[in-house]
This record gives structure tokens, sequence and C-alpha cells, in this order.
């Protein structure tokens, strides 16, 4: 414990998106040597979807959170889960998820799911959302509309029912401080969730999840290269075709493809090194 009553570990890892990945997170933690009673595990959200065992990856994943050795962000295919899950829309045919709804634990799982947090602090220099957070909102702003949403979604089953199938649009939509209910909560998802690009408004482009060297459509940017004063570095996964390899003083990106064949990859708070173990292509 430190001064404060915190406890304190001898390292700390984010890591990014697992898609189900469990045989890849299996290796990086062995590669980490990783040990639950003095190490953390911070995730950047999708722990679930597309990879060869969602199942086994969720039950490890609350395994570790539940005795204080992980915490987690929700990413947009984990908020998908919880849809499918409430008969809200059917399986995406891509995804590898079915075994979890025919688990013994399914309810225990997605109930622990839905409870999770959208925006973390793994210290006192970092703040960690799936997607990132737009050049339109304060870090603090980010964390209140944040806490809404995870509010909302951890709510009594009958309100979630309601909720969830207001939550998806195509649309490229725009933030304003007046919004309310539904709506609100929907530009909150989406810009935690699954941001790429925006314009200098906000505006959300959702169509493009190419690289940086691809051409973009007319009037948007990737949301990190608006400039903006932080105070703290955003740690984001969500779009896979940075490699992970995007980094300034003000952002670092971990999603490194994992389930595309790319890599699983771990960042470690204190010191910044880099950890991968290769994926295997899963689709």
């Amino acid at each position: 414990m430190d001064k404060d009553g915190q406890k304190t570990y001898r390292h700390q890892y984010v890591i990014g998106d697992l898609q189900g990945c469990f045989g890849s997170f299996s290796r990086l933690l062995n590669l980490l040597d990783f040990d639950e009673a003095q190490d953390k595990i911070w995730l950047a959200g999708d722990i679930v979807a597309r990879g060869e065992n969602s199942l086994a990856t969720l039950r490890e994943v609350k395994r570790l959170s539940d005795v204080g050795a992980l915490a987690t962000v929700l990413g947009n295919h984990d908020i998908t889960l919880i849809a499918v899950w409430r008969g809200i829309m059917p399986p995406k045919p891509r995804d590898n998820t079915l075994p979890i709804f025919k688990a013994h634990d399914c309810d225990d799982l997605l109930n622990w799911l839905r409870k999770q947090p959208l925006l973390l602090y793994p210290d006192d220099k970092t703040v960690l959302t799936h997607a990132g957070i737009p050049p339109n909102w304060s870090i603090d702003e980010a964390a209140g509309y944040a806490k809404e949403l995870q509010i909302a979604l951890g709510s009594d089953l009958n309100s979630l029912d309601k909720l969830l199938p207001k939550l998806y649009s195509k649309k490229a939509e725009r933030w304003a401080n007046d919004l309310s209910g539904a709506k609100r909560l929907r530009h909150i998802a989406n810009y935690l969730t699954r941001m790429r690009l925006c314009d200098a408004n906000g505006t959300l482009e959702f169509g493009f999840k190419e690289g940086l060297l691809d051409e973009m459509p007319k009037g948007f940017r990737p949301w990190f290269l608006w400039e903006v004063p932080r105070q703290r570095r955003i740690l984001f996964g969500h779009w896979a075709a940075l490699q992970a390899k995007v980094a300034s003083r003000t952002i670092r990106s971990l999603d490194g493809g994992c389930v595309w064949g790319g890599r699983l990859v771990a960042y470690r708070l204190g010191d910044e090194k880099l950890f991968w173990v290769d994926g295997n292509a899963q689709i």
C-alpha cells in the first residue's frame, strides 16, 4: 500500500483489443510473467467477438477482475454482445460468440460485463477509453459522460432493453450539450466506442476503417489529429489498422489487430515499454 492506502503494483499493463483471442492473451500473460497478486492489467475493451474463444476470454477477464488484478472499459463489440444477449439484435455472422449464450454462467458474465466503465484512469498520467476522446470534449467532461452511459447500461433490465435499440446509428452525428435521453447516450457510446474520424466540430464519420496513409473523406481527420491540449495521455484501442504504432505525447494506440493476424500488445505503465505476441488470423 502507498501512503494513501492504495495498493501498489509491481507492474501495470494496458492491453489492446482481445477480440476473444484467448490463446494470444494467455501467451502474452506468460510473456509478461504476469502475477495476479502483484501486477494489474487494464484492458482497452472489445474483450470478445471474432477470436477463437470468446467464452474462455470473457471468463478469464471476469475472474481476474474479481480478484482485483484487472480492470476494463467497454468496447463496441462488448456492447453488441450485451444487445445480442438481450435479444435486441441477432448475432453477427462473423462473431464467434454463440458459446457464451449457451454457457451455464452466461447471465453472470453478461450482468458483470454491462456494469463495466467506459473510461478509466490507469495512473495519474493517462486515461483509457476504447476509441478515444473527441476534440470537443475535455477529459473531465468525457469522464462524466462515460459515467452516464455506465449507469444506464447497468440499470434494471427493462430500462436496458429500452435503451439498447437506440444506441445504434449509421448517421454522422455531432455532439450538443443539450442532448438528452437515449440520443445523448447514443452519442456518448459512439464517441467512446466507435470513433475514428471526426471533423473540427466533432461530427463523426463511421465508414472509414483504413490507415493514416489512406484517403479520408473530405473535412474529416483522425480524432487525435485535431490538436487539443491534454493533461493526460489518452490510451485507446479499436482502430486495428493503426497496428498499435501511433503514439505521441498525448495519445497511444494499442489495438495491434491480433484477431486479424497482427499482434496483441501490452503497454507497461511507468517505463512505457511495449510487449507483444503474434496473433493468428481468425477470420
